[in-house]
């Protein structure tokens, strides 16, 4: 092709873009006059459901050559763009920057919101409680590792609601200074990568010593200290603390994938397509799960989900977290409800929410 082709199609380039531009602001306008009344109302500014909508309207009317999956990214942006014009949330997350929990809380509500790292999961609650936060954002299961019990444990006491839940693949990376491999003797990361990377670990680096540190951000900190150190963390993590990537992708599953929830302190609107998560313990008596889990089946509740805890009040007393399909205002969720606090000694519910 030649250069005046070129140049010719890069006019058409510049062209467009000044129409996307314009539209873009076009676009802003009307989302900051949705605010306004939305203000009005006191209507939550984010809504999962219409954002959905709308991909969903889009993807049936694109024609290509872009995918859905390049739909998705450019108007993820501007959903978060435009979400930021009406309102700049506050979005506590556990952990320092550069963690999977905040890329998660970077991919559900966008760069443009005020992100408050925090040490512990208790403290994301306790800054959603008193209000510093609007929403917080915890990892809840791992497909490979099960259950995150400290997320599970803090929804015992606590009065916040799941809002919005998030699946993300997880893929777990080895950094360096040096980026060489046969130079590393001890690696960091915190637990749930190392067990999730074991099998990698014990094949190429076998003698190495193996520490656990409190966030994958942490380790990557740490392997800048020492050029004999490795740290399994994430890319943005690598790239933040200048190191040189060793080995990519190093997860033993290849389907690995965490959940994330969303908390906040009001509940999320039906949607049509949704979850409700409750909690409850039992009566001590014969047949007391059987009697509960019958009550999900009388009303053709699909359960996705079932989890005891100890309750830490009483030897050998649990609590089960359940997960199933349907939101709390519908006829049989309700019903199957007020079976269940006939059945148990206590119930919680802990928000119907889209999936």
């Amino acid at each position: 092709m030649s250069r005046d082709a070129i140049d010719k199609l890069r006019k058409s380039i510049d062209s467009l873009d000044e129409d996307l531009l314009a539209l873009l602001n076009r676009r802003a306008e009307v989302a900051k006059k949705i605010g306004q009344v939305k203000e009005r109302r006191k209507a939550d500014v984010f809504s999962v459901e219409r954002e959905r909508q709308i991909l969903e309207s889009l993807f049936v009317k694109n024609k290509g050559p872009l995918g859905e999956d390049e739909i998705d990214d450019i108007f993820q942006s501007i959903f978060t763009t435009c979400r930021s014009i009406q309102r700049k949330y506050s979005i506590a997350y556990f952990g320092p920057e550069a963690t999977f929990t905040h890329q998660a809380a970077l991919k559900h509500f966008g760069r443009n919101c005020a992100f408050i790292p925090l040490p512990s999961i208790k403290d994301v609650f306790f800054e959603v409680e008193r209000k510093r936060a609007d929403f917080g954002v915890v990892p809840i299961e791992n497909s490979t590792e099960g259950v995150v019990n400290h997320s599970l444990d803090m929804f015992i006491d606590s009065d916040l609601l799941i809002v919005a839940e998030r699946e993300e693949p997880i893929s777990h990376n080895l950094f360096s200074l040096s980026g060489r491999l046969k130079e590393i003797q001890t690696v960091y990361s915190h637990p749930q990568p190392l067990a999730q990377c074991r099998k990698w670990l014990d094949t190429h680096l076998p003698h190495v010593a193996i520490h656990e540190s409190a966030s994958t951000s942490d380790a990557a900190l740490k392997a800048t200290l020492d050029a004999s150190s490795g740290a399994i963390a994430s890319l943005m993590a690598g790239k933040m603390y200048h190191l040189k990537p060793v080995a990519e992708k190093i997860e033993d599953t290849r389907d690995n994938a965490t959940r994330f929830l969303i908390i906040g302190r009001a509940s999320a609107p039906e949607t049509g397509r949704d979850k409700t998560s409750i909690l409850f313990a039992l009566k001590d008596k014969v047949g007391a799960l059987y009697e509960v889990l019958e009550a999900f089946k009388k009303e053709g509740l699909n359960l996705t989900k079932i989890e005891s805890r100890p309750t830490k009040k009483k030897a050998w007393e649990y609590i089960f977290f359940v997960d199933f399909i349907g939101h709390q205002s519908q006829k049989n969720v309700q019903r199957a409800l007020a079976s269940l606090r006939e059945k148990c000694s206590s119930l919680k519910i802990l928000g119907s929410y889209p999936y």
